[in-house]
């Protein structure tokens, strides 16, 4: 185990994980779409779980809100627990006119207003971006399922409530959507351990978009990881 994801002989992390950010939605995931799902951790009420999905391992881990909290779980998976790719799922805020409610968009690179790769010594400014190969098992995928997806950069926000009305206006020119986690998370997973992570999102506009197209995201992925081993 580490500090705040415990394990068990029985019940650990699979090299491939999903992480929302609500570990009640990381119980639902599991509760309704993987086969002998075992909940693994619960310190600080931050649960993951581990069951298949036609018979590939498959995991499910809450990671709270904002890039520090996401941190601390990318990072002990990643280090402490042999995980190979973490998928982000969850929402995010369009820039774009185009990209509407339930929308799925990826993440290609992030930028950010925030502090956190100086705690790697990282010199200079450093864009993390996602993993090539998962981001092609997701293409093939969107053409053998039909649910299209839009990719792009994205930024990473340190402050949910900004103090200003228009702060977004400039970065709506570089970026087709907003969040709190990622950089975070590529910055974890793009350092000497050399794994990197894909993710996908659904859209919103001040309200949480349609479940529904959240489960079918959550079934086609499965269906990957299925196909794609």
């Amino acid at each position: 185990m580490s500090l705040h994801i415990s394990t068990s002989p029985q019940a650990k992390p699979a090299p491939s994980v999903l992480m929302p950010g609500d570990p009640l939605r990381a119980q639902f995931i599991a509760e309704n779409y993987l086969d002998g799902a075992v909940r693994y951790s619960e310190i600080r009420n931050m649960y993951g779980y581990t069951g298949t999905y036609k018979g590939v391992p498959v995991s499910v881990q809450g990671s709270g809100m904002g890039m520090p909290s996401m941190g601390i779980y990318s990072y002990e998976l990643f280090t402490a627990h042999g995980v190979e790719n973490i998928i982000r799922i969850g929402t995010a805020g369009s820039f774009n006119p185009t990209i509407k409610v339930g929308d799925i968009v990826c993440g290609l690179a992030a930028s950010t207003d925030s502090n956190y790769q100086h705690a790697f010594d990282v010199p200079g400014l450093y864009a993390p971006c996602a993993s090539y190969g998962l981001l092609q098992k997701l293409q093939a995928a969107s053409e053998d399922s039909g649910i299209p997806f839009t990719a792009g950069n994205i930024v990473s926000c340190d402050v949910f409530y900004e103090t200003t009305d228009d702060w977004w206006k400039r970065q709506s020119e570089i970026s087709c959507m907003y969040e709190y986690y990622m950089y975070g998370k590529w910055i974890d997973g793009s350092d000497e351990r050399g794994k990197m992570i894909s993710d996908f999102f659904f859209t919103y506009e001040g309200r949480e978009c349609d479940g529904g197209v959240k489960k079918k995201v959550v079934r086609q992925f499965l269906k990957d990881s299925d196909a794609n081993g």
